[in-house]
């Protein structure tokens, strides 16, 4: 690891020792018997779009999966790898949320790989995993300007994830019965703003 990260690391955690961790050891000693957080987000691995800071959650609320573009793909069982749908797997049977939240962001590089074209540099994982999505984000944008196309395409890559959620038999029983709600969100990275999905329509700011 290069010096000049490794130095940005440990000062960072000497920060979560000085500051954070008096404030919340007893939390994280409560924690050590097991979490139960409340909600589950499916969001970007991009660094300007963490959750854990736009919620300004505590310790053990929030079961996060983040991935290129926060994408869930379609239940398929099929025995081989799929890491997206493990983490939904254990966090909606056995950790039980209550909420799942599908949170997209502004500028994001998979999503822009799905309208431009993945970087020839990224042909061995991140093209075929955009390409999941991008039939769909071209279709529902070509009939747009293309100054909206790229936050239209971020917008639907959020509800292409919501609608593959209820492909997954356990999440669709629990959202039916009531004991489990699926929403989604859009995160401006130069605005700090957080918009939510409202129905048919665009996504609206939130208060």
């Amino acid at each position: 690891m290069p010096e000049k990260t490794a130095n940005a690391l440990l000062t960072g955690y000497r920060r979560f020792r000085e500051n954070r961790w008096p404030q919340e050891r007893d939390e994280y000693a409560a924690l050590a018997g097991g979490q139960k957080p409340h909600t589950l987000v499916v969001a970007c691995s991009d660094s300007r779009a963490d959750p854990a800071l736009i919620f300004d959650a505590a310790p053990g609320e929030l079961f996060v999966v983040r991935n290129v573009a926060n994408l869930v793909p379609p239940y398929q069982p099929d025995g081989q790898l799929h890491g997206v749908s493990a983490a939904l797997e254990f966090g909606v049977r056995v950790l039980e949320v209550s909420r799942i939240v599908v949170m997209g962001h502004a500028y994001c590089g998979g999503v822009n790989a799905m309208l431009n074209g993945a970087p020839d540099s990224c042909r061995d994982f991140v093209a075929p995993w955009v390409a999941q999505a991008t039939p769909v984000v071209r279709l529902i944008c070509e009939s747009f300007p293309a100054e909206d196309a790229e936050r239209l395409a971020e917008e639907t890559v959020v509800r292409l994830s919501l609608e593959n959620l209820r492909t997954f038999p356990w999440i669709a029983e629990r959202e039916a019965a009531g004991t489990l709600a699926l929403a989604g969100l859009h995160f401006g990275i130069a605005d700090g703003v957080l918009s939510a999905l409202k129905g048919p329509g665009r996504f609206q700011p939130l208060g």
